[in-house]
């Protein structure tokens, strides 16, 4: 689990709420909203001279409006508290209590996010910057808080649209939902939660429906952007056909008989978990993770939770049987939690992580393009030998080709690098069928196994390791999954340009020197938070193109062509 995925996906089942709203955190830099008087002015001279203007001091509307926003923020994080105190600190007994709070807590959130006042002042504020800019030669002027309100207008205008019955009805069934699929699971046996599944995909189309701007709008696009903000489904009907497209006879050439695959020994073996929690700690302080505003803990499911950029927390997950799930766990949240902690801090939209996508690609870039990567294998091993005393006897080779072992499985969440993207494609490709018509949901199970079957040549067993495996679609959240494949693609590309850019990047890794790396993220992505439109965007300006999976492909394909010798 990422970026406390389960909390999101409530959330989200409960109130309309956007993902910038989710992760309502943003500057507080004095510059991000200094303006007019400091426009024309030289960068020495802003320092010794300029005394900053804010829009705040120009407009009373602006100035309520920004106080009822962070307060909402403020709000939620105490609600995030909450939440994460309940998952890894509370007492069992104490469960019930806990969920009143938390209901309590979400009651009085909804009504202080959907308050009317809110629209008014949004309008009153947009009114008031169109005065103040009226003659202004400046396209610049006063960016950052037109950004704040444009993000601002558009989650409230997603929540004025949803009515309250619907809003409730959501809220029910996604309640519901989820109880019949943890038993439907559990009997591995789809035909009990069939109808509560139909329920999930036609309130979510209905949903969509209302919050649409028009018509022309398609319903999964719609979906879309509540996870990946100015993605559109046939975007994403060209990226992932480009990497199926590579990947399915990549996978059959590593995995055929002419390749010669690596040996698994160093995953084997019995492991202290003190020992490997020790371990992960010093590795994930090592790449950037800044225990000064943030810790590290132990949970069922690994996962980020973010109270603000001080406080970041990571948890991780551990087994005495074998060491490298709970390694890449740890990285993995690392980079998620990297990337809060150089947010800002004022508590607007602005500053809140673009998206689902973008998130995404910060945690596998560390993961995959640091942590799977050989140089990091050179620093790493000692300590792990260190940790694991004279019985772990092998090489950095030995220990890299082993953490990069591929393999068919039935489950996403256990799949590797090179064959999760087509876990993802194929539920993209289901719920996507669904929205347009094109599937009924009675027939989601042999849809399913079909493309188990040709996307990975794999027989599913039963429904339990077909299509009942994953939470999301029980939770309404139609559109997330495609979000774990852009990631993916985005840390590949981002890795391409960092390399250009840090030229020695593989010799830093193998000496255990990541703060080139951690400031080249931030400078590309952490500190501009949603100030972009999209991902695409975000990339375009940043690296000089949008995302493009030929990187993505290059990537798997010179890597496990070489690890296989195939």
């Amino acid at each position: 689990m990422r970026i406390n995925r389960a909390a999101l996906l409530a959330c989200l089942v409960q109130s309309s709420a956007s993902f910038p709203r989710t992760f309502a955190i943003a500057s507080t830099s004095a510059t991000s909203t200094t303006k007019v008087t400091c426009r024309n002015m030289s960068s020495t001279q802003m320092e010794t001279t300029c005394t900053p203007e804010l829009l705040e001091d120009k407009s009373s509307a602006y100035k309520e409006l920004v106080t009822k926003l962070k307060l909402v923020t403020q709000l939620r994080r105490a609600e995030a508290v909450l939440d994460y105190d309940r998952t890894i600190f509370m007492p069992e007994q104490a469960a019930e209590e806990r969920g009143l709070q938390l209901a309590a807590m979400a009651e009085v959130i909804h009504e202080k996010a959907t308050d009317k006042k809110i629209g008014e002042l949004i309008e009153a504020s947009l009114k008031d910057l169109d005065e103040l800019s009226s003659g202004d030669i400046s396209s610049s002027s006063y960016e950052e808080e037109r950004k704040v309100l444009a993000l601002s207008k558009k989650a409230f205008m997603k929540n004025e649209k949803i009515p309250t019955e619907l809003a409730a009805r959501k809220a029910k069934l996604g309640s519901e939902s989820y109880g019949m699929w943890t038993k439907a699971r559990a009997a591995s046996d789809y035909s009990m939660f069939q109808p509560y599944l139909k329920d999930c995909f036609d309130i979510a189309m209905e949903v969509a429906s209302a919050q649409r701007d028009s018509d022309d709008v398609p319903l999964y696009t719609q979906m879309l952007d509540e996870f990946e903000t100015g993605m559109s489904a046939q975007r994403i009907d060209e990226i992932f056909a480009t990497i199926q497209e590579a990947l399915v006879p990549l996978i059959s050439k590593v995995l055929g008989s002419s390749a010669t695959p690596p040996s698994t020994e160093p995953l084997k073996g019995k492991f202290s978990v003190d020992k490997q929690q020790e371990m992960n700690e010093k590795i994930v302080s090592a790449i950037g993770f800044d225990k000064n505003f943030g810790r590290i803990d132990v949970s069922v499911h690994p996962f980020t939770t973010s109270f603000s950029p001080r406080d970041v927390r990571i948890t991780s997950r551990f087994s005495e049987d074998e060491w490298y799930q709970g390694l890449a766990g740890s990285v993995h949240e690392a980079g998620h939690a990297m990337y809060e902690q150089n947010l800002g801090n004022s508590g607007l939209a602005t500053d809140s992580a673009l998206s689902m996508g973008v998130h995404e690609s910060q945690s596998l870039f560390w993961e995959r393009h640091v942590g799977l990567s050989k140089p990091f294998w050179t620093f790493a091993t000692p300590l792990l030998k260190d940790a694991f005393g004279e019985d772990f006897n092998y090489s950095p080779e030995e220990v890299y080709g082993a953490a990069n072992a591929v393999s068919k499985s039935f489950i996403r969440v256990e799949a590797d690098e090179l064959t999760y993207p087509l876990h993802v494609i194929l539920r993209y490709t289901i719920e996507k069928e669904v929205i347009e018509g094109k599937l009924n949901v009675a027939d989601v199970p042999t849809r399913w196994n079909s493309l188990m079957k040709e996307l990975l040549d794999v027989d599913v067993e039963d429904d339990a390791k077909g299509c009942l495996q994953d939470v999301h679609w029980s939770m309404l959240a139609f559109g997330y999954f495609p979000t774990y494949l852009l990631g993916a693609a985005c840390a590949a590309q981002l890795a391409h340009y960092c390399h250009i850019d840090i030229p020695d990047m593989d010799g830093d890794i193998a000496k255990g020197e990541f703060s080139k790396i951690k400031d080249w993220l931030t400078k590309k992505v952490h500190k501009h938070g949603s100030r972009y439109d999209s991902l695409d965007e975000l990339l375009e300006d940043q690296v000089g193109e949008a995302l493009n999976p030929e990187y993505f492909i290059k990537y798997l394909t010179d890597k496990y062509t070489d690890i296989y010798m195939c």
